[in-house]
């Protein structure tokens, strides 16, 4: 079934941690995962909203955080074990991660959530034939319903599985 989904793909930093507000948002908590560097701030809503969008989408860490992801996040945001698309080593570039993005999403529907688009991964998106949906962040308020609500929408106006199938039979 997941393979019939469009793929979502999570960024976390800026995403789901709002890394670049002076305070802490009001509706976060923060977690201490990383000794000696800055807190982890994490909203219990998203919980609801992840799981209401794994609903619609296949979802997959695209992030420099990688396994850590699923290993640190995913039970605070009671998510399952997502896959993970592997990219370079950190620290890297933002446009470091759309050849692999670019390998993982292959021709499959793709929507990408993340603070830091970049140039490059606006012409990886413009020239896929498949339907893809960037859509930025603000590292600053991270992760917001009506971000939610736009990606639900856009995936609801995707043909079906089932539409393409038949198109290619008829074709």
């Amino acid at each position: 079934m997941a393979r019939d989904l469009p793929l979502l793909l999570l960024d976390v930093d800026g995403v789901l941690n709002p890394f670049a507000g002076d305070q802490c948002p009001v509706s976060y908590q923060e977690f201490q995962f990383f000794p000696g560097e800055a807190p982890v701030r994490l909203c219990p809503a998203h919980a609801d909203w992840l799981r209401e969008l794994g609903e619609r989408f296949e979802m997959v860490w695209a992030t420099g955080w990688g396994a850590e992801a699923n290993r640190l996040l995913a039970p605070v945001l009671r998510l399952p074990q997502l896959p993970v698309i592997g990219l370079p080593p950190g620290p890297f570039e933002p446009r470091e991660k759309v050849p692999a993005v670019a390998a993982y999403v292959g021709s499959r529907p793709v929507a990408w959530i993340d603070d830091a688009l970049t140039t490059e991964a606006r012409a990886w998106a413009e020239a896929r034939a498949a339907p893809t949906l960037l859509v930025d962040i603000d590292p600053a308020e991270g992760l917001s319903l009506a971000v939610v609500r736009r990606l639900l929408a856009w995936s609801q106006g995707l043909p079906s599985p089932t539409d393409s199938l038949r198109r290619r039979q008829q074709g």
